[in-house]
């Protein structure tokens, strides 16, 4: 059963699966849909609207969260922009205080947003990626599984699946290496990662690295390669 504190609200149209835990002053938007085991700390606003210019205050949308999230002090996530359209996130993610998501999001599994961190609307996380704090990332960005942005970056670009984004701009630094091993990824994939990683900084056209890549026959080089192969925006090329 569900602990609903005093004081928090909850508004018309919102679902909670079992055993979840809403602490007092946090607001429970409509249309919000909650999977089971969640944790909402104070002051939290959880499925409000989104800042979008076009969004009409009638519109129908939603909020779809996964099980075992817990969202600290602060945190704000907003529903989908558009008729029928929702905001996502998946199960077991930890949102530090005053994270915040915009409309339209996709966020994986397991994925880490430290205090402040923000992503803008329409951004796909993929799972586990680890966001640090004061992040800011650009709508319709990508952040890679396994991916790792560093403290107070911009990330105006994809940020790369397993690797370490930092700066301003953010740029790929190298693997996320103690995400790696932290996640059982064995030496040979992260030897392979490697080699993948220095195919992208040297001067051969990007066509030619993806074609070598996908050659290794590994299946964490292939994600770097559909990862980048996908990309509308472009993405964070390394530095040496």
């Amino acid at each position: 059963m569900s602990k609903i504190h005093p004081t928090a609200i909850i508004e018309d149209d919102v679902i909670f699966g079992e055993d979840c835990e809403i602490a007092a002053y946090a607001v429970i938007k409509r249309h919000t849909r909650m999977g089971a085991r969640n944790r909402v700390a104070e002051h939290a606003v959880i499925g409000g609207d989104p800042q979008d210019f076009k969004f009409k205050s009638d519109t129908l949308s939603y909020t779809e969260i996964g099980d075992d999230n817990y969202f600290r002090e602060g945190v704000t996530i907003h529903r989908g922009s558009r008729p029928d359209s929702a905001t996502k996130i998946g199960n077991g993610c930890f949102l530090m205080a005053y994270a915040h998501i915009a409309h339209d999001c996709i966020v994986g599994n397991n994925v880490v947003m430290a205090n402040t961190a923000g992503i803008a609307g329409e951004v796909v996380v993929a799972d586990k990626a680890f966001i640090s704090a004061a992040v800011t990332v650009h709508q319709f960005c990508r952040i890679g599984r396994n991916a790792m942005i560093g403290l107070s970056s911009k990330v105006v670009q994809d940020a790369l699946p397993f690797c370490i984004t930092d700066g301003n701009p953010g740029r790929a630094r190298g693997l996320n290496l103690v995400g790696l091993r932290r996640n059982g990824f064995s030496k040979d994939d992260i030897a392979a990662l490697k080699d993948a990683y220095r195919m992208l900084y040297q001067h051969v056209p990007l066509d030619d690295a993806l074609a070598r890549m996908r050659a290794m026959d590994n299946a964490a080089v292939t994600i770097v390669a559909d990862f980048i192969a996908g990309s509308k925006r472009g993405f964070a090329h390394p530095t040496r």
